[in-house]
C-alpha cells in the first residue's frame, strides 16, 4: 500500500455536510459524483496532501444509509492507494483477510476499488484504491 488515498466519512446531508467542511477547510469541494452500484452521493475535499470523502445514501439500501442506522455519521473507511489492486486482493486473501470484494469495481474519483471486511481488521472498513489507468 503507498498511502492513504482518503478517509470516508458517511453523512445524512452531503450539503450540509459540504458547507460544514468547507468552514472546516476554507475551501469548496471539488467533485460531487453519483456512484450507482454503492447507492451513494460522494463529495470531495483536498485538505492538505489528503482527501476527504463525503458519502450520502441514495438507496434506502445502500450500505451508507445501513451504516448511518446502525451507527449515526461518522468516520465510515480509510482508503489507501495501491499500484495494482488485483495482487493486492490476492496478497492479503493469502495473509488470511477476508474481502468483501473479491473482484474490484468501479468507484468514484476515477478508481477500481475493492472493500475488506471490517471483522478482519479491527472493526476498521478498509477500502483498496486504484486509479483508472486509459
Amino acid at each position: 500500500m503507498k498511502k492513504i488515498e482518503h478517509i470516508g466519512i458517511a453523512v445524512k446531508d452531503i450539503e450540509v455536510s459540504n458547507a460544514l467542511f468547507k468552514l472546516l477547510f476554507g475551501k469548496e469541494h471539488y467533485k460531487i459524483e453519483d456512484v450507482e452500484s454503492e447507492g451513494v452521493k460522494t463529495s470531495f475535499f483536498k485538505c492538505g496532501p489528503n482527501k476527504i470523502e463525503l458519502l450520502q445514501a441514495t438507496k434506502d439500501d445502500s450500505p451508507i444509509a445501513k451504516f448511518i442506522e446502525k451507527k449515526g455519521e461518522g468516520i465510515h473507511h480509510i482508503a489507501f492507494a495501491v499500484d495494482d489492486i488485483e495482487s493486492e486482493i490476492e496478497r492479503l486473501k493469502a495473509e488470511g483477510f477476508q474481502m468483501i470484494n473479491n473482484i474490484p469495481k468501479k468507484g468514484a474519483d476515477n478508481k477500481i476499488i475493492a472493500f475488506l471486511h471490517p471483522k478482519a481488521t479491527n472493526g476498521v472498513l478498509v477500502e483498496l484504491c486504484q486509479d483508472i489507468r486509459d
